[in-house]
């Protein structure tokens, strides 16, 4: 064992091509100490294809906190770790970052070995403006509060990136269509880099419209983008009520609504009140 730290490489795997493996990746995942991989079932069938055989240890979710510590203590022992997740890049929509923060609180070396990424590679074949872009990431699985994530960046004039389930993709588009409208061009990517992979471009009704006369739509790993707005809102006067009702008046009466954007904005019940009835016209 090294009498210096070792290095923890964070290592971005194939989405779905296994040609996509750099050699770089390859090498530093047979010459680690070991291997931290949220699925290790998973990461070991990919491993074998490519002849790697170091110890594999499980991290994900449910255990990163205390995993965080045992592995620092072991690079500051002089083992070398390798943080791998299911597919991509680690820590995007996946466990990590609590090891990574944890490593530079110790003041320890870190190495990105990079690769595939499903939000990167959908953008570039999108077609959308990729000179800003907000990855936005998973939804909340019910819709209260996924109509509520989506109003939050309803007026983003950047690109929007989301990842989605197969089985709840489609109640996402028609969300997105109430909040966002129908006519905002969009682009689902599905299953990118395998046999099925399919690019489909359009406006989210056109998308919605192609996802229920298609079901294979609603097979495979999704990527969800969507131009920006625009009109970029953010500065026109009674933008922050209008943000915290749209919310509100997609799951509360109009009078709850109006009563608690007033607390939380702090303005006049009757100026809420208005701008209440032209949302809820609209």
């Amino acid at each position: 064992m090294s009498n210096q730290p070792g290095i923890l490489y964070i290592v971005a795997t194939p989405i779905g091509n296994l040609g996509d493996f750099s050699p770089r990746a390859v090498d530093v995942l047979k010459h680690v100490d070991f291997i931290a991989a949220e699925d290790t079932r998973h990461s070991k069938k990919l491993l074998a294809h490519f002849g790697i055989n170091r110890p594999l240890v499980s991290c994900h979710e449910h255990n990163e906190t205390e995993q965080a510590r045992n592995f620092c203590d072991r690079l500051q022992q002089g083992e070398s770790i390798a943080l791998v997740s299911d597919a991509g890049t680690p820590l995007v929509s996946d466990p990590g970052y609590r090891i990574v923060r944890e490593a530079i609180q110790r003041g320890l070396r870190i190495s990105p070995v990079p690769g595939p990424c499903a939000a990167i590679a959908a953008l570039s074949v999108s077609g959308l403006s990729s000179d800003r872009f907000l990855f936005v990431g998973f939804l909340p699985p019910k819709q209260g509060a996924r109509l509520a994530a989506l109003t939050r960046v309803a007026d983003e004039t950047a690109t929007l990136i989301f990842y989605e389930s197969p089985r709840r993709m489609r109640d996402t588009l028609e969300n997105m269509v109430t909040v966002f409208g129908g006519e905002r061009q969009a682009v689902l990517a599905r299953e990118l880099t395998k046999l099925h992979e399919t690019v489909g471009n359009g406006t989210l009704l056109q998308l919605l419209q192609a996802v229920d006369a298609d079901s294979n739509w609603q097979k495979g790993e999704l990527v969800i983008l969507l131009e920006g707005n625009p009109v970029d809102k953010r500065d026109r006067p009674g933008y922050e009520i209008e943000s915290v009702l749209r919310p509100l008046l997609a799951e509360l009466s109009l009078k709850q609504a109006v009563h608690l954007a007033s607390q939380i904005t702090g303005a006049r019940k009757n100026d809420v009140y208005q701008i209440a009835v032209d949302l809820s016209r609209d």
